[in-house]
């Protein structure tokens, strides 16, 4: 029954001092940090688009992505987690049990990041498991990374090295929350995206919103063995830096800073200081659209390529 899952839940949310009025009650109460603003995000995930249940992906594994894509939009802005609010849609055959593992998973990544698990919503349907996770969190006032700030002669960068997430990092998503503040505390960032649709995609995405463009270095894009693993894969006709361009669900960031920036940045990464690996994979310049530099120095059109939502009519 769903008052005794909800009952469940409620009993094995921490108490977190940020929650004036705790899970439980008709909304949570937040304790906002002082002097600082207040950033919010939400993500949804679906059965049979964004994960399929089974022997390669667990209950545990849902409530962890589920959690773990919205700390990367967080992560995405600048921003440190606070707190977050979870609602789910269960299938009523076997929905209690479904339910309580989901949140082993959530609640387990929530505690890693110091997140507090504030509330949310339970219902129950004969339909396929969906889990929405509202992430709220923090940043000083006018210190929020967003799309829009590339400028031309930006260098851009991205964290972690890309595609292949299929073959597991999609559900074992790591957000780049304490890279992100590392990030943060040391350098000037103008612009950042996370990658959740595809590099390209999501750095035209980028350019877009600043109104400027980008010349991609091919050559340094770094690649994820697993990458590779897929290209050799029986029917893969595509390249390993097709899946790194592609893919998606990597969940890196892609930043664009001041030249000496991105330099200094590149040069602590790597170290106990700033614990994240760092490569500069092009520039921002004054276009529309993604560019490659050929061999003679000019530049050939890029297509940006990822994952999009289809929707009929």
């Amino acid at each position: 029954m769903e008052r005794e899952f909800v009952e469940w839940l409620v009993r094995h949310v921490p108490s977190d001092p940020r929650l004036e009025v705790p899970a439980g009650d008709d909304a949570a109460v937040l304790r906002p940090p002082a002097s600082r603003r207040t950033v919010v995000t939400v993500d949804m995930l679906m059965e049979g688009t964004d994960f399929v249940l089974g022997p390669d992906c667990p209950p545990e594994a849902v409530g962890h992505k589920a959690l773990a894509v919205s700390l990367s939009d967080l992560a995405a802005m600048g921003a440190r987690p606070e707190a977050v609010v979870v609602a789910v849609a269960l299938p009523s055959r076997g929905g209690e049990s479904l339910g309580r593992r989901i949140h082993t998973g959530l609640a387990a990544l929530a505690a890693r990041h110091d997140v507090a698990i504030a509330g949310g919503d339970t219902n129950a349907w004969d339909g396929p498991l969906v889990v929405s996770v509202t992430a709220i969190g923090s940043v000083p006032p006018g210190r929020a990374w967003r799309r829009d700030g590339a400028r031309v002669g930006d260098r851009l960068l991205v964290t972690g090295a890309c595609g292949g997430s299929l073959l597991g990092r999609h559900l074992a998503v790591a957000p780049r929350c304490r890279e992100a503040a590392g990030i943060a505390e040391r350098f000037q960032v103008h612009a950042a995206i996370d990658v959740s649709d595809g590099l390209s995609l999501d750095i035209a995405r980028m350019m877009a919103a600043s109104g400027t463009g980008a010349v991609l270095d091919l050559g340094a894009i770094p690649i994820h063995p697993d990458a590779v693993t897929m290209s050799r894969q029986a029917g893969d006709s595509r390249s390993p830096l097709e899946h790194a361009l592609g893919d998606g669900e990597d969940f890196e960031l892609v930043l664009a800073m001041a030249p000496e920036v991105a330099a200094a940045a590149v040069a602590a990464s790597g170290t106990e200081a700033l614990d994240v690996p760092l490569t500069i994979i092009g520039d921002v310049i004054e276009a529309s659209g993604l560019f490659v530099r050929e061999h003679d120095g000019a530049l050939a059109p890029l297509v940006p390529r990822g994952f999009l939502h289809a929707l009929d009519g």
